[in-house]
């Protein structure tokens, strides 16, 4: 058996503004932006090198997706975005003032800090190393 999670969707207050905060300050691409209706748009984004899944950023169309925004995983990091160089996208981030609500900490398995998106979803930065059970990424630095 063969199987992958394709998308992943994050509801959003409005798609221009998230468009805006994922492609500038954190240098997703935006892979689609399809109108479907007068009020429904397909928005895909992704991290520059995804292969595998990337966000489908979807307008809250009621109260009880409006509820939801920002607090999609009830406080807890709830996004992981691996990276092969963690202190450039750090003071990358920093500089383009993206909020760090948890210091870069040294654990077992990487380099790690803790981000808030424009809504106040939780997203862990991390530069995984050898001992990381998940996707490794190729370091592109010499050591």
């Amino acid at each position: 058996m063969n199987q992958r999670i394709a998308h992943i969707t994050l509801v959003v207050k409005d798609y221009d503004e998230a468009i805006e905060f994922y492609t500038k300050k954190l240098d997703f691409t935006l892979l689609e932006d399809t109108r479907i209706d007068e009020e429904k748009r397909w928005v895909m984004i992704a991290p520059s090198g995804a292969r595998e899944c990337s966000l489908i950023l979807a307008k809250a169309a009621n109260e009880r997706q409006t509820e939801s925004v920002g607090n999609q995983t009830g406080g807890r990091v709830g996004f992981f975005l691996f990276t092969d160089d963690f202190w450039r996208d750090y003071y990358k981030m920093k500089e383009r003032e993206v909020s760090f609500v948890r210091s870069p900490t040294e654990f077992e398995y990487g380099t790690v800090a803790v981000f808030e998106d424009l809504y106040g979803n939780m997203w862990d930065l991390i530069e995984p190393n050898e001992n990381n059970k998940g996707l490794i990424i190729k370091n592109s630095r010499k050591h």
